[in-house]
C-alpha cells in the first residue's frame, strides 16, 4: 500500500472540509441577513418550504446551517412545523448542488489555472474589504478555490488508489452495495458534512476505484448520514428542535428505503438520461443525478404527507411549557354559538389565571430561569384574546357580550403580569444589605397568595423605595444601581396592580373571581 497515496488523499480531505467551512461561513457572513429574511418570509407552504430549503442550502453549501436556522424560526414561533419541514425537504435538494459542482466543473480542465487566481482574488479581497460582510465575501471565494485544490488532490489519490486495487474494487453483487452504503454513512459521520462525503465518493467514482451501483449505494448513505448528525446534535435541545431534528431523520430514512427499493429502476432512469445528455462517459455526472432524482422521489413521496407528518410529531417531545401555551377548551366551531363560546372562555381563563400567579410567585422565590414559562403564558393569553375578538359581538346577547368583554380585560391583566415575572425575581438578590427589598419582594408574593391586601404591600412598596433612596445619598449603591433598582421596583409595584384587576374582575356567570391556589 502506498503510504504517499493515503497520506495525500487524508490531506485533500482535510482541504476539502477546510473549503467547505471557509465557503459556509463566508456566505453565510455576507448574506447571511438575506437568506434568514428569506428563509423567514417565503415558507407559506410546504411547497415553497421545498423551494427556499433547496435555494438557501445551494447557496451557503451547508444543510446543516440551513436546519440550525429553521429550528430557531419554530422556536421563535416564525415557522410552524409544517413550514418547517418544507425547508427540511428542501435541504437534502439543495445539498446535490455539491455533487453537480464536482462532477461538471471539477474534472476535465486545469484546476491549479482556475482556483489559483480565485485563491488570490479571495485574499486580496478579504485583506482589503471593509466590514465584515465584505471579507465574509473574500473569505467564500478562498473556500471556492480550496475546494477545487482539495478536489484536484483527492482525484489524483483515488486515481493512482484504482491503479493499485483495479477498478471497481467493491464488485457488483447485493452485498457490495451494502459495504458501500455504510461506508458512505460512515464517512458522513466521520466528516460531519453530507457536501463532503458526497464529493468523495463522486471522485473515487471518477478515479475508477468504485464502480457506478457501489458509488449509487454510498450516496445514499450518505444522505443519510446527514440526518443523524442533526439527530444528535439535537438529543438535549428543545422539543421544537427534537421534532425538526426527527423530520429530517425520518424524511431521509423513508428517501434512502426508496432509493434501494427502487435502485435498478432509479440506475436504469440515470443512465438513458445521461446517455440524453452526452454524460454517459462521466460516472460522477451520473451520480450527482441519481442524488438529485431519488431526493426528488423523496420529496414526492413526503410533501403530501406533510400535514399528517407533522401533527404526528407535535405529540412527540411535548414540554410543560407547550402543553401550557396550548388552549385546552377554545374550538373555533364554538363562534357560532355565543354561550358555548362563552362557556370555552370560562374553562380556559382559570388555567391562565393559576398558570400566572404560580408563575409570579415563583419569580418572588426562585432564581431559576423563568422566561419559557412567561412565554407559554402569555401564548395562551394571546390564544384567548384572539378568540373572543374573533367572535361576532352583534350576534350575542348583551350579557353574553359583557362577560366575554370583562374576560378579555383579565386575559390583559394576566398578560401584563406574566411579562413582568421574569424580572420582578431581580428585587429580592439585586442588592444585599437593603432587607427592605426582600420585604416588598415577600409582601408581593402574601398578595399574590391572597394572604395580605394591596394597601400592605403599598406601604412596604414606598419603604423599600425609600431606603433605596437613602442608600443612594450615603453612597452604598451608585445612581445607576440605584435607577435599575427603582425601576425594577416599580414593574412589581405594577405586577401587583395588574394582578389585582384580574382577580377582581367581575366574573362571568359561573366563573369564579380568584382560582389561584394559595
Amino acid at each position: 500500500m502506498n503510504w504517499i497515496t493515503l497520506s495525500a488523499a487524508a490531506g485533500g480531505l482535510a482541504l476539502f472540509l477546510l473549503a467547505m467551512l471557509m465557503m459556509t461561513e463566508g456566505l453565510k457572513t455576507y448574506g447571511g441577513r438575506s437568506l434568514k429574511r428569506l428563509l423567514g418570509r417565503w415558507t407559506s407552504t410546504p411547497l415553497r418550504g421545498v423551494a427556499t430549503g433547496t435555494l438557501v442550502t445551494a447557496l451557503v453549501q451547508s444543510s446543516s446551517a440551513v436546519g440550525v436556522s429553521t429550528i430557531g424560526f419554530v422556536n421563535a414561533g416564525l415557522l410552524s412545523l409544517r413550514q418547517a419541514l418544507g425547508v427540511i425537504f428542501g435541504t437534502n435538494l439543495g445539498t446535490t448542488m455539491t455533487g453537480w459542482l464536482v462532477s461538471l466543473v471539477g474534472f476535465g480542465f486545469d484546476i491549479a489555472a482556475f482556483a489559483l487566481p480565485l485563491i488570490a482574488v479571495g485574499v486580496a479581497w478579504r485583506l482589503l474589504a471593509v466590514g465584515k460582510r465584505q471579507q465574509g465575501l473574500g473569505e467564500a471565494l478562498v473556500g471556492f478555490g480550496l475546494f477545487f485544490i482539495g478536489l484536484d488532490y483527492l482525484q489524483a489519490a483515488f486515481g493512482d488508489l484504482a491503479n493499485a486495487f483495479g477498478a471497481d474494487a467493491f464488485g457488483a453483487d447485493e452485498e457490495h452495495w451494502i459495504v458501500a452504503f455504510w461506508l458512505g454513512f460512515l464517512l458522513t459521520l466521520l466528516t460531519q458534512s453530507s457536501s463532503a462525503s458526497i464529493a468523495v465518493i463522486l471522485t473515487a467514482t471518477m478515479g475508477g476505484l468504485v464502480g457506478l451501483t457501489d458509488g449509487a449505494a454510498a450516496v445514499i448513505g450518505a444522505n443519510l448520514g446527514t440526518a443523524v448528525t442533526t439527530a444528535l446534535v439535537a438529543l438535549k435541545a428543545t422539543s421544537a428542535a427534537r421534532r425538526v431534528a426527527l423530520a429530517h431523520v425520518g424524511f431521509n430514512l423513508i428517501t434512502a428505503l426508496a432509493a434501494f427499493a427502487l435502485l435498478p429502476g432509479l440506475l436504469w432512469v440515470v443512465g438513458e438520461a445521461a446517455e440524453y445528455a452526452e454524460v454517459q462517459g462521466n460516472p460522477a455526472a451520473q451520480l450527482a443525478l441519481f442524488h438529485t432524482v431519488f431526493n426528488l422521489l423523496g420529496v414526492a413521496i413526503m410533501l403530501p404527507l406533510a400535514g399528517r407528518f407533522a401533527t404526528l410529531l407535535e405529540r412527540l417531545f411535548r414540554s410543560a411549557e407547550e402543553d401550557l401555551a396550548r388552549p385546552q377548551h377554545l374550538d373555533t366551531t364554538l363562534a357560532t354559538t355565543p354561550e358555548l363560546a362563552l362557556a370555552a372562555v370560562q374553562a380556559e381563563l382559570p388555567r391562565l389565571q393559576d398558570a400566572v400567579g404560580a408563575l409570579a410567585r415563583s419569580a418572588l422565590q426562585e432564581q431559576r430561569p423563568l422566561e419559557a414559562r412567561a412565554e407559554a403564558a402569555r401564548q395562551l393569553a394571546e390564544a384567548i384574546a384572539e378568540f373572543v375578538g374573533g367572535l361576532r359581538a352583534e350576534t350575542m346577547p348583551r350579557d353574553v357580550s359583557d362577560a366575554l368583554t370583562r374576560a378579555l380585560r383579565a386575559v390583559r391583566y394576566l398578560d401584563e403580569v406574566a411579562r413582568l415575572s421574569p424580572s420582578a425575581r431581580h428585587v429580592a438578590t439585586a442588592a444585599a444589605g437593603l432587607p427592605r427589598l426582600r420585604a416588598v419582594s415577600d409582601q408581593a408574593a402574601a398578595v399574590l397568595r391572597a394572604q395580605t391586601s394591596a394597601a400592605a404591600f403599598e406601604e412596604s412598596y414606598q419603604d423599600a423605595k425609600a431606603s433605596v433612596l437613602n442608600a443612594t445619598v450615603a453612597r452604598a449603591i451608585d445612581v445607576d444601581e440605584a435607577d435599575a433598582l427603582l425601576d425594577e421596583l416599580s414593574g412589581l409595584r405594577r405586577l401587583v396592580q395588574q394582578w389585582g384587576k384580574a382577580v377582581s374582575e367581575p366574573p362571568a356567570d359561573g366563573l369564579p373571581a380568584n382560582t389561584t391556589a394559595s
